[in-house]
């Protein structure tokens, strides 16, 4: 599902994976190798998120994400073996590759926007629909 920052309608991934369950969400991105998805880990309720680097052995950003999906702390360059807990209540906490942030122009306030793609075969090639998830 592609991610968006539609306050400056740029694409923050292209691609990305989802991790709801207690188990996906401890796991994370330990022992994984760098890759362009975003990981997004969607909490049961909004709360102060902490997070550490421990067994992710590349830096990455992290967009922290409330209900209404708007940004409400971001941690930039966010290293190997380091912790960090969001200063505000986010309900998502968005892993992206270093450099994210900077290059999407997201800044706190900004408003996020997950796509669904579908995507179909048609007898003269193929059609793609895109949507806003709620």
């Amino acid at each position: 599902m592609p991610i968006i920052n539609a306050t400056t309608n740029k694409v923050i991934a292209a691609k990305s994976k989802a991790a709801y369950s207690l188990l996906s969400r401890s796991i994370g991105l330990m022992f994984s190798k760098p890759s362009n998805s975003a990981l997004i880990i969607k909490f049961r309720a909004e709360k102060r998120i902490s997070l550490h680097m421990m067994f992710v052995f590349y830096p990455i950003d992290v967009l922290f994400v409330s209900r209404n999906r708007e940004v409400v702390d971001i941690k930039e360059n966010f290293r190997p073996f380091e912790r960090f807990a969001s200063r505000k209540n986010a309900l998502y906490a968005i892993e992206v590759p270093s450099g994210t942030v900077r290059e999407s122009r997201t800044k706190v306030g900004h408003r996020i926007e997950f796509l669904a793609v579908k995507e179909k075969t048609v007898m003269n090639g193929r059609s793609i629909t895109i949507t806003k998830i709620r």
